[in-house]
């Protein structure tokens, strides 16, 4: 059986545990991918949505443990990686 780990008060205590550890021995089945943003943000969109395409966004986002406005930017932004032809 694989050991769990540990919890952590600080970074420096979980950067010293990545750093000596083998995690091979350790589960990692929890864990789930992050994604870091480093781009800053310098721009604004304000927008208006019918109440309930609102109340799905957020309970969409909410499933997915994100805040509404970063699904809606995912959302957005899948959609410009995939450009459709214009009718």
């Amino acid at each position: 059986m694989k050991k769990k780990i540990p919890t952590f008060k600080t970074d420096a205590e979980a950067e010293r545990f990545v750093d000596t550890a083998d995690l091979s021995e350790y589960d990692l089945s929890g864990l789930r991918p992050v994604r870091f943003e480093f781009e800053k943000k310098t721009e604004q969109l304000n927008m208006r949505l019918p109440k309930r395409l609102l109340e799905a966004v957020k309970k969409r986002s909410s499933a997915r443990g994100i805040p509404y406005t970063r699904f809606i930017r995912e959302a957005v932004e899948m959609a410009l990686a995939r450009p459709r032809k214009l009718r």
